[in-house]
């Protein structure tokens, strides 16, 4: 199960998703908008105006919240 994380430098929820996946041993692709501004219209046209963006297999979550990406992982 793929996991990718949209980030942006200076995001504390990013740097705490980007934290729990690393603790939990998940493997992960980040995909930095700081970097890539292009990944601006990725977001977009995926409805998102705002990081972090989690996609996990088929499943999205705007934002961090650790109870509902541990679901989403099935951990």
């Amino acid at each position: 199960m793929e996991v990718v994380i949209y980030t942006n430098s200076g995001c504390s929820a990013c740097h705490q998703a980007k934290e729990f996946l690393a603790q939990h041993q998940v493997s992960f692709v980040e995909k930095s908008i700081a970097k890539d501004p292009s990944l601006i219209n990725e977001l977009a046209s995926m409805g998102f105006r705002a990081v972090p963006v989690i996609k996990v297999g088929n499943e999205t979550m705007l934002g961090f919240s650790a109870v509902k990406l541990r679901r989403m992982l099935g951990l």
